[in-house]
């Protein structure tokens, strides 16, 4: 997966956006003229949204393929927007009561 990309294209095929795996914006291309011509504004807005499309489509394609590995309950996309809570994870299983402080510390 980590070589692998997504891409979007402009409605008019002016402009294209490719992300990798990581969410990075790997390449950004004026595939014609047709940007040189464009308000500012509207470059802008063209050049967000194909990025916005690519890194959507990379994010689904991310989700899908680590889906089989998450954890029992774990909702990856949930995770991905930020919604994941470990605390309730932990306390799903019971494992809440533990003081997992002095873990990784050398002779406890």
């Amino acid at each position: 997966m980590a070589s692998e990309t997504e891409e979007a294209v402009s409605k008019d095929r002016a402009i294209s956006a490719k992300i990798n795996a990581e969410g990075e914006l790997v390449e950004l291309k004026f595939r014609t003229s047709a940007y040189k011509s464009m308000a500012p504004a509207e470059l802008s807005a063209a050049v967000m949204d194909v990025i916005k499309r690519a890194h959507g489509r990379m994010q689904a394609r991310v989700v899908e393929a680590y889906a089989p590995f998450a954890p029992e309950g774990i909702d990856l996309e949930t995770a991905r927007e930020g919604g994941f809570d470990p605390a309730k994870m932990l306390a799903d299983l019971g494992l809440d009561k533990f003081d997992f402080s002095d873990l990784g510390r050398p002779g406890r």
